[in-house]
């Protein structure tokens, strides 16, 4: 069984950074994408920033120019830098991995991790 780990949620200024981190307990080479989505308090869960296999990456427009997505596959790590952080970026944040194998998709999830933005 796959198994998403996130850390590096809390609290911050307007203005300032966060660095999240999601480690798999497999391979990343393995994987089709990874990314991350979030939820913000009364709304849909929504896809923040995913890299392929190939190092391609999609980010959300709310976000392009301040956040980073990276992955550093010899730690079986996916990172995302988050830097001008606004309040409206206060979310949980969830780490997720797909797997195509097969033809069939397989979507794994981690446990999220807060994000506040605050004054």
């Amino acid at each position: 069984q796959v198994q998403l780990v996130e850390s590096g949620g809390g609290l911050v200024q307007p203005g300032g950074s966060l660095r999240l981190s999601c480690i798999t307990s497999g391979s990343i080479h393995s994987f089709n994408a990874m990314g991350w989505y979030r939820r913000a308090p009364g709304k849909q869960r929504e896809l923040v920033a995913d890299i392929t296999s190939g190092v391609s990456t999609t980010y959300a427009d709310s976000v392009k120019g301040r956040f980073t997505i990276s992955r550093d596959n010899a730690k079986n790590t996916v990172y995302l830098e988050m830097n001008n952080l606004k309040p409206e970026d206060t979310a949980v944040y969830y780490c997720h991995a797909l797997d195509i194998v097969a033809m069939k998709r397989m979507d794994y999830w981690g446990q999220g991790t807060q994000v506040t933005v605050s004054s």
